[in-house]
């Protein structure tokens, strides 16, 4: 068997696994919506992702904390993360969050949350938007999973609509498109929003 020399486009090191470990204590309570599926699951496909569509040690970080200020502890948690991992990693979680305020009681209303994401992402810095777009990919393909086991009732456990919901997902892929995000996160997150619309305009569940 012929062994491959080609060398990783990314080097991952004792930081990388800091930041699984503390990711994994952050967010170890949590769960993906309305399932039993550990919530770092998805921290760990993001991260995946970033890496396989080139990023760097900072930007594979900033993938595992990029929910971890907009779900435990706004600014405050931005700065334990500078603190620990730096301060561009903590940019690109502060990039990636929709909202930082302490008490996810107060957040804003979808729409206007959602808007002013996807404004913010339209100006933002690179790193940010190609993390930004895997947090869609995976997120996205996992509501096209949804929609093909159990329908359109699936998407209730989401505050916004279905067509707020589908708007979202096609304007971050527009934007990431215009920003010049790699196509190893555009392409498949394109497969998925068109899929995605499909089932909703064709009533919902497929292969019943």
């Amino acid at each position: 068997m012929t062994q491959n020399t080609r060398i990783p486009s990314t080097f991952l090191t004792h930081r990388f696994t800091q930041a699984v470990a503390y990711a994994s204590a952050l967010h170890a309570t949590q769960v993906r919506k309305d399932s039993d599926i550990p919530y770092i699951s998805h921290l760990l496909a993001v991260a995946g992702s970033v890496i396989e569509a080139g990023g760097d040690e900072d930007m594979a970080i900033a993938a595992l904390l990029h929910d971890a200020a907009e779900d435990q502890g706004g600014e405050a948690r931005v700065h334990d993360i500078g603190t620990r991992f730096g301060a561009r990693v903590a940019a690109i979680v502060r990039g990636c969050s929709d909202t930082l305020v302490a008490d996810r009681a107060h957040k804003e209303e979808y729409g206007l949350r959602k808007s002013k994401y996807v404004a913010h992402l339209k100006v933002a810095d690179l790193n940010t938007v190609v993390v930004a777009t895997a947090d869609k990919l995976h997120n996205a393909r996992a509501i096209l999973t949804d929609l093909q086991i159990g329908g359109e009732d699936t998407l209730e456990k989401f505050t916004g609509s279905k067509q707020q919901i589908l708007d979202y997902y096609t304007t971050c892929l527009s934007t990431a498109k215009a920003r010049g995000v790699p196509e190893i996160l555009t392409v498949p997150l394109d497969h998925a929003v068109s899929e995605i619309a499909s089932l909703l305009s064709g009533g919902g569940r497929r292969g019943s």
